[in-house]
């Protein structure tokens, strides 16, 4: 049997709102509420399960997606259209900008808890 990733908790100051804005920006459907959890399923059949939390309670995360460059031109107009702030880099030097790494294109932004997202359209070191 193969392992693979099958649902994680992102934890959020509005479990609501969270799951919206990412559904929105990464153009997916928000699934039926599941006990305390608004799950979005990714193309490949995982899912986030977006929680609320007391906000001091939450660490900002990382979450990296891979997208094709039809969807990255998508979310890209998505994250301009809504006037969001992004960066080329994790570590948000390089504002209004996306990269190139490795022949593909990509894109850091924040979703309303504060997790950092990114877009890429080329695994790393592909």
């Amino acid at each position: 049997m193969s392992v693979q990733l099958n649902h994680t908790i992102v934890h959020s100051k509005d479990k609501h709102e969270s799951a919206a804005f990412f559904a929105h920006i990464m153009d997916l459907e928000v699934a039926p509420e599941f006990g305390p959890f608004v799950p979005v399923v990714l193309s490949n059949d995982v899912t986030l399960d977006f929680a609320t939390i007391p906000a001091e309670s939450i660490t900002a995360q990382h979450y990296a997606f891979l997208v094709t460059e039809a969807e990255f031109d998508g979310i890209f107009g998505r994250i301009q259209a809504d006037g969001l702030d992004y960066w080329a880099d994790p570590h948000q030097k390089q504002p209004g900008e996306i990269n190139r790494n490795d022949g593909g294109r990509g894109v850091y932004f924040l979703d309303p808890s504060g997790h950092a997202l990114e877009a890429i359209t080329r695994p790393y070191g592909g």
